[in-house]
C-alpha cells in the first residue's frame, strides 16, 4: 500500500500516515510559472494499491487538477489499483438543476475523476447522497457522526442535550446523531431569499432548557448558523454549540461566528484550517485522520467499511 498527498491538505495526509504507520510516498506537486500543474512520482509504484489523499476545497479548480493528475501519473506509473480518497468533496452542492441551462458540476466532476484513472473513490459526508451514483466506480461515503459521538459525550452531558438541524434539508443527518447520543430534536426552519443569506423563521420543537447541538455537513459563510443560534437562545436554549463536518469559512465567515451567539463550532480537518480558524476563539478543529485511515486500511485489505459505522 502507497499513499500520495496532492497540496489541498498536506497535515491531514501526514496525521493519516502517522495511523497506518506508513511515510507519504516521495512526489513533487508543483507549478509551472504559468501556473500548469507538474506531478513527478519519486518512488516505485508498479503492482500497489495506491491511495491519493487531496481535497477538492478552495482553490478547488487547482485543487481538482492535482487529483486528476496524480491519477494519470499513477496509472502511467502502474499502479495496481489508485482509489482517490476525497476528504471534501467540492462541487457536491451542485448536485442538481436549479434552473434551466444550468451544469450539474457534480457529476462532471465524478466524470473526471472516473475517466482520469481512479479505481474507486473513498469521501466523507458528501452534501447530497445521490452523488455516489454519479460515480461509475465503487464509491465510499463515510459519515463524520461516530468522531461528533464521541467528542459530544466527552464534553457535555447527554441528558441535558437537544440535537437540531439548522434548515429541513438536514434533518436526516441531525436525526441520526440524536439517535446516537439518545437526544431529542429539533428543527430551525429557515426561508433563504438571496444566496449567502438566510432569515430563521422558526423553531420546530421545544428547546427551553436544553443545551443545543446544531449539526451539518457544510459551514460556507456561517450565516445560517449564527441566526438559528439566535433563534434558539430566544426560545430557550440555555447555550448553543455546533459540530460541522467540513469547514468551507469563506469570505468573512470566521469573524461573524467569532462574535455570533454560538458557544463552539467543532469541525474536522478535512479541510486545512487556515491559522484564522485556528485562532478563532470559538473554533475547535477535530481529526478525522483515524477514521480515513482505518478505511484505507479496510479498503486495503477488502475489508468491510460500512461496520465502521454500525
Amino acid at each position: 500500500m502507497k499513499l500520495v498527498a496532492g497540496n489541498s491538505n498536506r497535515p491531514l495526509a501526514e496525521a493519516i500516515g502517522a495511523y497506518l504507520d506508513l511515510p507519504l510516498t516521495k512526489c513533487i506537486v508543483k507549478r509551472f510559472a504559468d501556473m500548469e500543474v507538474f506531478v513527478e512520482v519519486e518512488e516505485n509504484v508498479r503492482g500497489e494499491d495506491v491511495f491519493i489523499i487531496q481535497s477538492t476545497s478552495f482553490p478547488a479548480n487547482d485543487h481538482l487538477m492535482e487529483l486528476l493528475i496524480l491519477i494519470d501519473a499513477l496509472r502511467r506509473a502502474s499502479a495496481r489499483r489508485v482509489t482517490a480518497v476525497i476528504p471534501y468533496f467540492g462541487y457536491a452542492r451542485q448536485d442538481r438543476k436549479p434552473g434551466p441551462r444550468t451544469p450539474i458540476s457534480a457529476k462532471l466532476v465524478a466524470n473526471m475523476i472516473s475517466r482520469a484513472g481512479a479505481d474507486r473513490v473513498l469521501t466523507l459526508d458528501l452534501h447530497a447522497l445521490q452523488i455516489q451514483g454519479f460515480f461509475d466506480i465503487p464509491t465510499d461515503n463515510l459519515f463524520g457522526a461516530p468522531v461528533m459521538v464521541k467528542d459530544i459525550k466527552e464534553r457535555f452531558d447527554t441528558e441535558k442535550l437537544m440535537v437540531v438541524s439548522p434548515d429541513v434539508g438536514g434533518v436526516v443527518r441531525a436525526r441520526d446523531l440524536a439517535k446516537r447520543i439518545g437526544a431529542p430534536l429539533a428543527i430551525v426552519d429557515k426561508r433563504r431569499d438571496r444566496p449567502g443569506e438566510s432569515e430563521v423563521m422558526n423553531v420546530i420543537g421545544d428547546v427551553s432548557g436544553r443545551d443545543c447541538i446544531m449539526v451539518d455537513d457544510i459551514v460556507d459563510s456561517g450565516g445560517t448558523l449564527c441566526n438559528a443560534s439566535d433563534a434558539l437562545l430566544k426560545h430557550g436554549a440555555n447555550e448553543v454549540n455546533a459540530y460541522i463536518t467540513h469547514g468551507v469559512l469563506s469570505g468573512n465567515a470566521v469573524p461573524r461566528m467569532t462574535d455570533s451567539s454560538l458557544n463552539s463550532v467543532s469541525i474536522s480537518d478535512s479541510i486545512q484550517p487556515t491559522e484564522e480558524v485556528m485562532n478563532a476563539r470559538n473554533i475547535r478543529v477535530i481529526s478525522i485522520a483515524p477514521l480515513l485511515g482505518e478505511a484505507i486500511n479496510r479498503t486495503s485489505g477488502e475489508k468491510s467499511v460500512s461496520s465502521l459505522f454500525h
